[in-house]
C-alpha cells in the first residue's frame, strides 16, 4: 500500500507500489528513468520514494504511446514541458501536425473478391507492386485498399479497357509528383510561418491552411485535365480529318 508522508503533494510510493498503481512492470519504470522520461525519486537513505506527479507522468506516457508516439518523441515533448511550455500547447501542435490530411475510407475484401474486380489482372506481381506503393495491405487471404474512392476509379479505368499495370504506373508517377508538391508546401510553411506565429496559435493556423492546400491541388489538377483533354481531342479530330480537309 502507498505510504503517507508529511511532504506537500501527499502520497508517495516505493518503486513496486508506483509500478502497480501505473499498471507497468518495474523494469519498464526503471527503463523510463534511464531514458530520462521519469524524474528520479526522492531519496530517504537507500529507499526511493515517488510522488503522485510521477504517477501522472507515467499515465501521460501510456496515453502518448497509445496515440502512436515513440519514446524518443515523448521524451522531447516532456522536455519541452519542463522548459516551461504548456503541455497542452505542445500536444496541440503535435496533433495539428500529425492529424492525417487524408479522409479516405479504406475497404477490406478477400483476394478472391479483388480478383473479381480485375479479371485476369490480379497476378502476384501486381499485388506486390500495389503493396509497395501503399495501395494495399495484405493480411492472409484478405487485402485492405487504403481508399474506396481510388479503388472504384481504378476499377472504372480497367473496365474501360486500360490495363491495370498501366494504371498502377500512372498512379506511381502521380504519387511521386504529389510527394514533391507536398514537400514544397511543407517547406513553404516552415520557411515563412514557423517562428512568426505564436506557439499557441500554430495548430489553429495549420488547421486553417489545410482546406486551402487541398483545394489548390484539386483545382489545379482539374484545370490541367481540362487542358490535356482539349489538346487530346484536337489531335484526334485532326487525325480524323482527311488531306483535303486539312488543305
Amino acid at each position: 500500500m502507498a505510504q503517507q508522508h508529511g511532504r506537500p503533494g501527499g502520497r508517495e510510493y516505493r518503486i513496486g507500489e508506483l509500478a502497480e498503481a501505473a499498471g507497468v512492470p518495474v523494469r519498464t519504470l526503471r527503463y523510463y528513468q534511464e531514458r530520462k522520461l521519469l524524474p528520479p525519486p526522492r531519496r530517504v537513505g537507500r529507499i526511493g520514494l515517488y510522488s503522485d506527479e510521477h504517477l501522472a507522468r507515467l499515465r501521460m506516457i501510456a496515453g502518448l504511446l497509445e496515440r502512436g508516439h515513440t519514446l524518443e518523441g515523448i521524451r522531447e515533448l516532456l522536455s519541452a514541458w519542463e522548459q516551461g511550455r504548456d503541455i497542452g500547447t505542445v500536444l496541440g501542435i503535435e496533433k495539428a501536425v500529425t492529424t492525417p490530411w487524408s479522409t479516405e475510407t479504406p475497404v477490406t475484401m478477400t483476394l478472391a473478391e479483388l480478383a473479381e474486380l480485375f479479371p485476369g489482372e490480379v497476378r502476384p506481381d501486381a499485388v506486390e507492386r500495389a503493396v509497395q506503393m501503399g495501395h494495399l495491405e495484405v493480411h492472409g487471404d484478405e487485402v485492405t485498399h487504403w481508399s474506396r474512392r481510388q479503388l472504384e476509379a481504378t476499377v472504372a479505368l480497367v473496365r474501360a479497357g486500360v490495363p491495370l499495370a498501366e494504371v498502377l504506373e500512372v498512379s506511381r508517377e502521380l504519387q511521386h509528383s504529389m510527394d514533391e508538391l507536398a514537400a514544397r508546401f511543407v517547406r513553404m510553411i516552415t520557411d515563412h510561418l514557423v517562428g512568426r506565429i505564436a506557439e499557441r496559435d500554430f495548430g489553429d493556423t495549420l488547421a486553417r491552411l489545410r482546406p486551402g492546400a487541398q483545394v489548390s491541388v484539386e483545382a489545379g489538377f482539374a484545370r490541367a485535365m481540362d487542358r490535356q483533354v482539349q489538346a487530346a481531342i484536337g489531335e484526334v479530330l485532326g487525325g480524323l480529318a482527311g488531306p483535303a480537309d486539312r488543305s
